[in-house]
């Protein structure tokens, strides 16, 4: 697909636009933030509309967006007082969300312009190199990440990335869903089901605690589906630090491979979306941040509730916690993650 000019960053960057067509799918990635903008699939009437939000301008998205459809890096969600310590040497990080670093940094990888590695009509690949010190972090590090439609309603990201020097690494995309459409309003009908028994609670300042804690009994028990809202209300602790979910559930069966991490329905639209990811960790945000102030594409405002993330990952602040799975890599080691987003209608 030919890309198209998205718009130039405030430093004069070219931002291109590119789109993946297959079938009634069509996704568009632009190369500011490695940020998908837009995913088009039909409902049960076969109605086609775009279930992500987006902005409208390179200008939005270097200024106002909270990573809408970014990827997150070099490392994603927090790292507990913005340091971490690696082979003896302790590593100090700049902090974006006090007293913590949030997804690498305030000029993390969604903050960056990457390079079109290669572009074809189902498939993009883009790249960047993150110099040794960059946001704080030690070596030289080259990421890829490779989205595709490898058939007719499935969107997979593949990561790579390697380093040459020990550092730490977690990538994941924070697309914001709302199957329904973007701008529809909340996402609180969703019936949403995560394969995990267990999650991550945090402290006040949304940090996991290094407690593994059970999900029976709590809000955050979605192992059969239930609608996001109906107990986003709640006073359970957790929820009130986050004003929501923001929170990290660990995945059954860790491993190298695909397996089901989430299913997200929308009764409405007959929208269906599973989640399959090689990561240990899935962080499931309500959005609770939104405020009312950012505009969609489809010229509606995004408050608190309007999008649902998905984001597989490592756990939060693992640099910090040897019990949680490791998320260092050295020379000679690759970093790899694929994640599969499969819509259907039912």
């Amino acid at each position: 697909m030919t890309p198209a000019l998205f718009g130039r960053t405030a430093a004069g960057e070219a931002v291109t636009r590119h789109a993946l067509v297959r079938g009634a799918m069509r996704v568009e990635i632009i190369t500011y933030g490695a940020a998908i903008t837009s995913i088009a699939v039909p409902d049960r009437e076969g109605r086609t509309a775009n279930v992500v939000l987006a902005l409208g301008s390179v200008e939005a998205y270097e200024t106002l967006s909270p990573h809408f459809g970014a990827v997150a890096g070099r490392y994603a969600n927090r790292i507990a007082g913005g340091r971490f310590t690696l082979d003896g040497r302790t590593y100090a990080l700049p902090v974006n969300a006090p007293p913590n670093t949030l997804h690498g940094g305030p000029t993390g990888f969604g903050k960056r312009n990457w390079r079109v590695a290669a572009a074809e009509a189902t498939r993009l690949a883009l790249a960047r190199r993150s110099p040794d010190g960059e946001e704080g972090f030690p070596g030289n590090l080259d990421a890829e990440v490779v989205y595709s439609l490898p058939e007719d309603g499935t969107l997979r990201i593949d990561y790579r990335a390697w380093s040459d020097r020990p550092t730490v690494v977690n990538l994941t995309n924070h697309s914001y869903f709302n199957l329904a459409g973007e701008g529809a309003g909340d996402v609180f009908g969703h019936e949403v089901a995560v394969f995990a028994d267990a999650f991550t609670p945090t402290d006040a300042t949304q940090v996991p605690t290094g407690e593994i804690r059970d999900v029976a009994g709590t809000p955050f028990d979605f192992r059969e589906p239930t609608p996001l809202g109906a107990r986003i209300r709640a006073g359970d602790p957790q929820i009130v630090i986050a004003k929501g979910y923001d929170h990290n559930f660990v995945l059954r069966e860790p491993g190298d491979t695909l397996r089901p991490a989430a299913i997200c329905l929308d009764p409405v639209s007959g929208r269906r979306l599973e989640v399959a990811t090689t990561q240990p960790g899935l962080q499931l945000y309500t959005g609770n941040n939104l405020d009312g102030t950012l505009v969609g594409p489809s010229g509606r405002t995004y408050r608190s509730g309007d999008g649902v993330c998905f984001e597989t990952q490592a756990f939060p602040d693992a640099p910090n916690r040897p019990d949680f799975p490791s998320t260092v890599i050295r020379p000679g080691q690759r970093f790899v993650s694929s994640t599969v987003y499969r819509f259907s209608t039912v």
